[in-house]
């Protein structure tokens, strides 16, 4: 008995991406063994942490490194690490009325929910938010005039869930930050590059662990020792509440090993699995399926699925039909108000395409 069946639980096909609700990615065996050998023995916890941060680190050219419970634990975390600057005091008050600089600029268009509003994430971690530009723009000069005496640091939220239009760049953020001597701290959960934000001059980078890695249930900062330091201060303090097991600690070194080994799926890879895919959904009735990249400008190529007017069903209804299925099949369903369904294929299998247009086609016959 699988624990679908144990749990009384459905199948799902993940054609949605590395969501969150989910459980995100699938790991690999070599990561699961890690998971096991960090369940099965004991560590001084302490050193754990710091040692797998310095191999990551030395992995991938940074400073330092920590291994966190999650990317949204990784800002609360820095946050509270740029605020307090490694008072103690701080650590375990973090809320305390004798530090007023706690300040975190971020882009309008950058405060988005992607399952929790980032300002909650930043209000966890103490600061406050403000608002630099609008909607739908900011430049350089909108976040520079939004600093004050209590700006403790700039945040940019690097994924494809903010504004992408008129945007000023990582480059540009960090050069603000660099004039006004404030820490830049770069959110970029689900981006593949583990390298570019930080030589674009962030001093914090904070990635999600089980999303382009592949690991477990985790996040990472990477960045500036000194401030790796602080965030790290954090687990005596408000990062007790978000702690991480051993498990994914090891889970998520041995993913990013595999990672900067192998690298992941390669965009050519995508489209060639895509081709099979597209041309079977372009054979049923009331749709048009063709490939399209991702929004953001990573390397992901998806399948763009239009519904006709023909079409007995709403792009929302069909949505809502391909996840109350027997196999529950969960899509890309942001640009559904727009007749638009896309389907992410990264962790689907040539056996889940073929039942993805089988139910489409019960779905719209």
């Amino acid at each position: 008995m699988n624990s679908y069946e144990k749990y009384n639980l459905k199948e799902v096909i993940n054609a949605s991406g590395k969501m969150t609700i989910l459980g995100v990615s699938k790991v690999s065996d070599e990561v699961l063994a890690a998971q096991q050998f960090g369940g099965q023995h004991f560590f001084e916890m302490a050193d754990l942490t710091i040692q797998t941060g310095k191999h990551i680190a030395n992995l991938l050219g940074a400073e330092d490194g920590i291994v966190v419970s999650s990317a949204s634990a990784g800002i609360a975390q820095s946050v509270a690490g740029v605020i307090g600057e490694g008072n103690l005091y701080h650590v375990y008050h973090p809320f305390t009325n004798q530090i007023t600089k706690r300040e975190i600029i971020l882009p309008k268009g950058h405060n988005v929910d992607y399952g929790t509003p980032v300002e909650v994430m930043v209000e966890l971690g103490g600061g406050q938010v403000v608002e630099a530009g609008y909607a739908n723009m900011c430049s350089a000069e909108h976040l520079e005039m939004m600093i004050t005496p209590n700006t403790a640091a700039i945040l940019y939220i690097k994924s494809h869930h903010t504004v992408q239009k008129s945007m000023l760049t990582v480059d540009e953020a960090a050069a603000v930050a660099k004039r006004h001597k404030l820490p830049l701290i770069v959110d970029a959960a689900a981006e593949e590059d583990l390298v570019k934000y930080r030589e674009a001059g962030a001093d914090l980078v904070i990635y999600s662990g089980a999303k382009a890695l592949g690991g477990p249930s985790s996040g990472l900062v990477i960045g500036k020792a000194s401030f790796i330091e602080w965030v790290r201060l954090q687990g005596k303090g408000i990062g007790r509440a978000m702690k991480i097991g051993k498990e994914n600690i090891l889970g998520l070194t041995t993913a990013i090993e595999e990672y900067v080994r192998d690298g992941s799926e390669s965009g050519t890879s995508m489209r060639t699995r895509l081709e099979p895919f597209i041309k079977e959904l372009n054979q049923l009735p009331h749709l048009q399926a063709s490939v399209e990249q991702d929004g953001a400008g990573r390397e992901i190529y998806r399948a763009k699925v239009q519904i006709k007017d023909s079409a007995p069903l709403s792009a929302i209804e069909v949505i809502k039909k391909l996840k109350e299925g027997q196999i529950a099949i969960y899509t890309r369903e942001y640009r559904g108000n727009n007749g638009i369904i896309e389907f992410d294929i990264r962790a689907v299998n040539e056996k889940e395409m073929q039942q993805i247009v089988t139910r489409l086609a019960e779905i719209l016959k």
